[in-house]
């Protein structure tokens, strides 16, 4: 039977739902099977749209029928529709190459012949910049050093930042600009690394704040950052994404967004999560501006709006700096580090609340996770009103204590969703025990916690069909299976993806689901996920994807 905006009920603003019951469908759209993902799992075969809004869904002639001989036709009979993928943790504009040269590469070598064209093309003495660096995936097998950075140039300081983002790799040049030696003392939260009695090149955390500001960084213009916007969300569209997280903005981010918005070039709805800068109130960050102007989580459009203000507590799961209660294998006194103290988040916690927004708090280690939650259920004990969706980015390695506590507060957890199959190679640093632990999507279901979908792109992929193999089957590129215990049907990967996404920014009235009244958010896929073979998942392909009735991709 067919489901139109009249049953809908009143989700949506009285002005919204009264266009919704008089419009006629512009689109209509047929499909092998409709997968909804609504509260009653309901499927249906085609799809009529309104401007950028569902209008109703059910059989193929049903649809005909109501949508008259005027409707745009998109015929996907022998495809698959689904609601449009939600990444709720992202960071599209984290590698922008008018400034950093992408060595993404499996060699030393190849890292190196890359610099050296930026050199080329650099004044001396200015900043060479890389990014998107991965030392576990280097055939030379070993990581990348000060010497061969050396190498690459003299007359130039290079900075090489890991694609995890918490460690880069310097040169001379770099450390001499910095004024640091191998007798400098470490920062507090972070580290100069040494090794038989030199700095190996090596920087984690927030020992890198000495190169900021340090010399002539190469700046992006407007432009750059507008074309980096419009690239950027266009390529994640193609995988199927309608909605992504920003988590931690700074403003030329923003204004990148914005521009990009203005000029019709974002083909995804973005939610923005202002960062805070280094410290609790850097005055020249997203957040401090917002305060200023009294702008708050939740604030904005459809296609761009503010999220939760972003803390960083701890260091990373993928390059092996995040803080745990037990160290890392093979290194006996290695616990990972602590970026912030237990009252930096109990103020840091305070002050988002304060002024309007939503917290939310990196934190990867079971002892981060720990303090965060410890100052959550602080600000809740006495809290009056909805749940307010704290969130905890990544929440990495948890237990059962941290479960409960989690689902005690109503806490959104963003665990990322493709490291298991992109990042194997590193998850013997951790071991088999917390593998059971890491990445816990089962652990969060069976908690009844709406664990939310997470790339943290740059660091991982950000393409949802390699997050949907990665969690049902927990199995890297080379077939290896991290923590098979956390694995999750292929329903409840598709819900995370969706439903949950939705959830996880306050918007599950609007999307997430294929219901009328919703945004004509979806996607369509040539193969069912439902039936492939979950090796084969992220081989299936994306043949269109829609974002509110506008196709911003297309096979």
């Amino acid at each position: 039977m067919i489901k139109s905006a009249a049953a809908a009920g009143g989700a949506f603003g009285a002005s919204a739902h009264a266009k919704l019951l008089t419009a006629k469908p512009d689109t209509i759209v047929l499909a092998k099977k409709v997968y909804t993902m609504n509260s009653s799992n309901r499927t249906a075969k085609a799809i009529a749209i309104a401007g950028d809004r569902i209008l109703a869904v059910g059989s193929h002639r049903e649809i005909r029928n109501f949508a008259g001989s005027g409707a745009k036709v998109i015929d996907a009979r022998d495809s698959f529709v689904f609601p449009g993928f939600i990444d709720s943790h992202s960071h599209p504009l984290m590698g922008n190459e008018a400034i950093s040269e992408d060595v993404n590469f499996r060699s030393i070598a190849e890292i190196q012949d890359a610099l050296r064209r930026r050199a080329s093309e650099t004044p001396p003495g200015h900043w060479v910049l890389g990014h998107a660096y991965d030392d576990t995936k280097l055939s030379d097998g070993r990581p990348l050093l000060k010497s061969d950075l050396d190498q690459v140039t003299t007359e130039h300081p290079i900075l090489v930042m890991h694609r995890g983002g918490h460690t880069g790799v310097a040169n001379s040049a770099a450390f001499d600009l910095a004024g640091v030696n191998v007798d400098t003392p470490d920062p507090e939260g972070g580290t100069f690394y040494r090794a038989n009695g030199e700095l190996t090149g090596l920087v984690a955390e927030l020992a890198l704040a000495v190169f900021s500001d340090t010399g002539n960084f190469p700046e992006a213009t407007a432009e750059d950052n507008q074309k980096n916007a419009e690239l950027s969300t266009k390529r994640m569209a193609s995988v199927g994404l309608t909605s992504v997280t920003d988590a931690g903005a700074e403003p030329y981010k923003l204004i990148a967004y914005m521009d990009a918005l203005h000029a019709d070039q974002l083909s995804l709805r973005l939610s923005v999560m202002p960062w805070t800068g280094e410290g609790l109130d850097d005055p020249n960050s997203l957040y401090s501006a917002l305060k200023k102007t009294g702008i708050r989580s939740g604030d904005g459009g459809h296609y761009l709006r503010i999220g939760a203000v972003k803390y960083a507590a701890d260091g990373s799961a993928s390059e092996r700096t995040m803080r745990m209660s037990t160290p890392f294998e093979g290194r006996p006194d290695d616990y990972g580090i602590l970026r912030m103290t237990q009252e930096e988040i109990d103020a840091a916690v305070d002050d988002a609340v304060a002024h309007g927004f939503r917290a939310s708090v990196h934190a990867n280690g079971d002892v981060t996770i720990d303090m965060v939650l410890k100052a959550y259920e602080r600000v809740l004990k006495n809290w009056s009103g909805p749940n307010p969706r704290f969130r905890i980015e990544h929440c990495s390695l948890v237990n059962p204590d941290l479960l409960s506590r989690i689902k005690a507060t109503g806490t959104i957890p963003t665990p990322f969703y493709t490291y298991a199959h992109y990042h194997g190679e590193k998850w013997k640093h951790y071991g088999a025990e917390k593998m059971q632990w890491m990445f816990a999507h089962k652990s969060f279901l069976d908690y009844d916690i709406p664990v939310a979908p997470a790339s943290d792109y740059l660091p991982g992929p950000y393409e949802p069909l390699m997050a949907l193999q990665s969690m049902v089957t927990r199995k890297d590129v080379k077939g290896r299976v991290w923590g098979p215990n956390q694995r999750i049907t292929i329903e409840q990967a598709l819900r995370v993806c969706t439903v949950n996404g939705a959830y996880a920014s306050f918007e599950e009235d609007v999307k997430g689901t294929l219901e009328p009244g919703k945004f004509a958010d979806l996607v369509i896929m040539d193969k069912d996920p439902h039936a492939v073979d979950p090796d084969g998942l992220q081989e299936i392909n994306i043949e269109r994807t829609m974002m509110g009735g506008k196709t911003t991709h297309e096979l």
